[in-house]
């Protein structure tokens, strides 16, 4: 039985050879690529939604280097401490760099399935080819705020700089389930910021707390990275937001940089639904 449910009916899927089917006969195949497609055409904003296929190659040739190892390792290690069975959720997923680290956390327990769910199909080609082989981990194109699972069927759930949905984590999280959340520190990348713009800012860091959860602690995750090479500077920067909302100028200044040094600062949230 899938983790997943059927977007059409919300009942369960069964995993069939090459297709996911729900009782209904509804039937979803699976990508070549080795995810499914579970996001309704009338729930998407855009042909094709999510990153598109260069924000989602800078970002995994970025992060196989290592550059955020410092943060999927905190990630994987506050997963494994919060874990105590049943299925966990990473809800936008990306190219799956951390939620392989997740679940290689997870291996030595028995008891665990994994989902990983993203709204752009380039990003879950890249994440399912993480987990090929592995039938405890599944990888679905879905939207944050239609998730294809049922009703408090999930222990952990994990969000890492994605769309927050406050009401959909409650509904397919248990009660006294782990939600497990990164951000950015206040001052994640201010070299970068200060390279691009004239005036850099620090990023803002909103109130822990989050109706429906218990604030269980944080954790900050800091290190200072040297990026030496200028195609590695340009992936950084692609995967960023700033990518679209910089001027021709930035993109300029950015594109100049052979070498970077800034600080890759981070917070890892950890909760329990109350």
């Amino acid at each position: 039985m899938s983790i997943f449910i059927c977007p059409v009916c919300g009942k369960s899927l069964e995993i069939r050879e090459h297709c996911y089917v729900c009782p209904d006969r509804h039937s979803f195949d699976i990508a070549a690529k080795g995810y499914v497609n579970l996001l309704m055409s009338n729930h998407m904003n855009a042909k094709l939604p999510g990153d598109n296929k260069l924000m989602v190659n800078a970002r995994a040739d970025f992060l196989n280097k290592g550059y955020y190892s410092h943060l999927a390792k905190a990630v994987a290690e506050a997963a494994g401490e919060y874990f105590s069975g049943g299925a966990v959720l990473d809800a936008g997923c990306g190219e799956g760099y951390y939620t392989e680290m997740i679940r290689d956390s997870l291996c030595s327990s028995r008891d665990f399935s994994l989902g990983a769910v993203d709204i752009s199909k380039f990003a879950c080609a890249k994440a399912a080819a993480r987990f090929k082989g592995d039938c405890r981990c599944e990888t679905a194109a879905a939207s944050v705020f239609r998730l294809p699972l049922a009703d408090n069927s999930v222990s952990m759930l994990v969000t890492m700089f994605a769309p927050f949905c406050r009401e959909e984590y409650i509904r397919v999280l248990k009660t006294g389930g782990t939600l497990i959340m990164a951000i950015p520190a206040e001052e994640h990348l201010m070299s970068l910021k200060a390279a691009v713009y004239e005036e850099p800012y620090k990023n803002m860091t909103a109130d822990y707390g989050i109706e429906g959860f218990d604030f269980l602690g944080r954790r900050k995750i800091s290190r200072e990275i040297t990026i030496d090479c200028a195609e590695d500077i340009r992936s950084l920067f692609t995967m960023t937001p700033y990518y679209y909302k910089t001027s021709r100028e930035g993109h300029a200044r950015v594109n100049a940089l052979e070498r970077l040094t800034t600080d890759a600062a981070f917070e890892v949230l950890v909760y329990k639904k109350n």
